[in-house]
């Protein structure tokens, strides 16, 4: 059964949580704070974590990097008071694949976990762009592995969250051909109830970040002015 897991301090969300995954048929477990956080996480090895950014021993964002760091590669939400971009980007930074600002709807919640755990669930991959018969895209010195969560540039590994990479294998799967916003966050959540737009543009900031040599200048993924996005053709 499909497990999600909550680090928060605020019992009252915890219970909230808990009752979410109940009803939506969900195991769950959840811890208070860092420290028991990052255990729990290595002995339960939950399909998606929730975490606060605001912890008594740390903050969220410090978590998510360590277990980026070690290879996890589960879908993380944040949760946090903050809604600017300026924390979403950090948030996006540390390897977050969503952010949810508080208080939050607890329908939104659900159809957020549900549009993440559809996207990682290899029987949902619907998108005829990206076939089980395609290895790899080849794009100038930029290669994308399909499904495999890798990409490399100039056959360098490239350090992607789950996000940033079904974007960028979104954008590889069709070189030249323009991907609107409304394209992109139908792949990316499934739902567009469950989306925020304005993550688009960190992600794709990101990405550009790791893949451009001159992120200011984008030779691979560019923008097309009030239309979307694309990779180049070559």
């Amino acid at each position: 059964m499909t497990k999600i897991m909550l680090i928060d301090d605020d019992e009252s969300l915890q219970v909230l949580i808990g009752q979410i995954a109940a009803r939506d048929g969900y195991e769950y477990c959840c811890a208070a704070n860092g420290v028991d956080g990052l255990d729990m996480l290595r002995t339960e090895r939950p399909d998606f974590l929730i975490l606060d950014v605001m912890l008594p021993d740390t903050n969220g964002f410090e978590i998510c990097e360590r277990i980026r760091s070690e290879g996890e590669e589960l879908p993380v939400l944040f949760l946090s008071s903050k809604g600017d971009i300026v924390d979403k980007s950090i948030g996006f930074k540390a390897g977050a694949d969503d952010y949810l600002v508080k208080p939050f709807q607890p329908i939104e919640l659900s159809l957020r976990i549900k549009a993440h755990l559809r996207r990682r669930a290899p029987a949902a991959r619907t998108d005829p762009r990206a076939t089980k018969n395609r290895d790899s895209y080849h794009v100038g010195d930029l290669e994308v592995f399909p499904g495999k969560y890798e990409a490399r540039l100039r056959g360098e590994p490239v350090a992607l969250s789950v996000r940033e990479f079904e974007l960028l294998e979104l954008l590889a799967s069709d070189p030249g051909n323009v991907f609107t916003r409304e394209q992109i966050i139908r792949h990316l959540w499934g739902d567009a109830e469950a989306a925020d737009p304005s993550s688009i543009t960190v992600f794709v900031r990101k990405i550009r970040e790791k893949i451009e040599d001159d992120p200011s200048r984008p030779r691979y993924l560019t923008t097309v002015w009030r239309v979307g996005y694309r990779l180049a053709e070559d």
